[in-house]
């Protein structure tokens, strides 16, 4: 998979240092795979889940430690995914985020 935009989980690393080797494993399994839908995904990730937000876009959140949530879109025909939101638990559990997407 094609990860959009590394830049933006340098930044996360740098904001919350608790998350950097956590995201670098995410980073390095994501890369290497080749999804097809949704199952294949949750096969790698068991905690991953798909969100409806308030735009109607779906979108899986990755449980980065039980800290962390990493919001992505990931477009299954073109091998890519796109970093979105990287949350706090707590700010991830007021779910603001959602009408923000």
């Amino acid at each position: 998979m094609r990860i959009i935009t590394r830049k933006f989980l340098e930044a996360a690393k740098r904001t919350h240092a608790k998350a950097r080797a956590p995201l670098d494993h995410w980073f390095r399994i994501t890369r290497a795979a080749q999804w097809r839908d949704f199952n294949q995904t949750r096969k790698t990730f068991a905690h991953a889940d798909q969100v409806t937000a308030k735009s109607g876009r779906i979108v899986t959140v990755f449980n980065i430690t039980n800290d962390f949530r990493l919001i992505t879109a990931i477009h299954y025909n073109r091998q890519e995914v796109f970093t979105m939101r990287f949350l706090t638990h707590a700010e991830y559990s007021k779910n603001t985020w959602i009408a923000s997407l």
